[in-house]
């Protein structure tokens, strides 16, 4: 449990989610490293209940969204454990959670910067490219790895990746489901800036360090005005990424593909 006092709030996050409050930065930090940072629904739940209450929190001047370990996010999880809680959750349960995390991002009046070092896929690519600035070290890449599985892209990634890229380079990412580097990221629009790994943590330093510093009420608003220019389908995508989702985490396919992940095989498709 990581808990931040103070005297007007207390930020509290979880084993898995570690929230810190500390000179005007609220830094939130998935913290499964050994899955790569895999997502629960009480991660999304807390995520969206810490950014809630930063929202109207005159101390948060920044919120800095970053993994433990080598990675940023490698998305929901799907191992046997995270399979056998979605059961408990329910599986609306649980895409609810991820959609509102993700909401909360896009909402949030402060700006928020994605530090991704490494692997960011799936819904944590949602989480990190629904973030006002993303920096990404050389090492990382960015994937929909939904369809390698049996699914489709979810958590506004539809509207998120096509408002940065275009229509056909957000069609190649979600349709083959190919790993993207931080170069070509950075070529596409995807990404702020992308820096060597041995001097990632200082640039970002300085990236958090000027937003700090900088107006905080023409940060906020430039911020809303932007994404309001620019993410008008973002609540549409959610909703048709939710009815197509429901429906195809009951296929057989998404099964099959989610046991062939976990045997390290090739799936077998067969819906159609």
């Amino acid at each position: 449990m990581t808990t931040v006092n103070s005297d007007a709030q207390t930020y509290t996050g979880i084993d898995d989610l570690a929230v810190e409050l500390a000179d005007g930065v609220l830094s939130v930090t998935m913290n499964r490293p050994d899955s790569l940072n895999s997502l629960t629904a009480a991660m999304f739940r807390t995520m969206s209940s810490t950014l809630a209450q930063a929202a109207s929190d005159p101390r948060v001047k920044v919120v800095r969204l970053g993994g433990a370990g080598r990675g940023f996010s490698s998305g929901a999880g799907i191992s046997d454990e995270d399979q056998a809680q979605k059961g408990v959750d329910g599986p609306a349960s649980v895409l609810d959670a991820a959609n509102d995390a993700v909401r909360s991002i896009v909402n949030l009046p402060q700006p928020v910067v994605a530090v991704v070092q490494g692997p960011c896929a799936g819904v944590g690519a949602s989480l990190a490219l629904a973030s006002d600035v993303v920096l990404a070290s050389e090492k990382a890449f960015f994937m929909l790895a939904f369809t390698k599985i049996g699914l489709m892209p979810d958590g506004g990634a539809s509207a998120l990746i096509a408002a940065a890229v275009g229509r056909i380079r957000a069609m190649r990412m979600a349709l083959m489901a190919e790993r993207i580097s931080a170069a070509e990221a950075y070529d596409w629009g995807l990404v702020t800036a992308v820096h060597p790994a041995d001097v990632f943590d200082a640039e970002v330093d300085k990236v958090i360090s000027a937003l700090l510093n900088g107006p905080a009420v023409s940060l906020r608003k430039t911020k809303h005005a932007i994404n309001a220019a620019t993410l008008t389908e973002f609540e549409p995508a959610i909703g048709r990424e939710t009815e197509g989702q429901m429906t195809l985490l009951v296929s057989h396919d998404f099964r099959e593909g989610a046991r062939a992940f976990q045997d390290r095989r090739k799936p077998n498709f067969t819906d159609s």
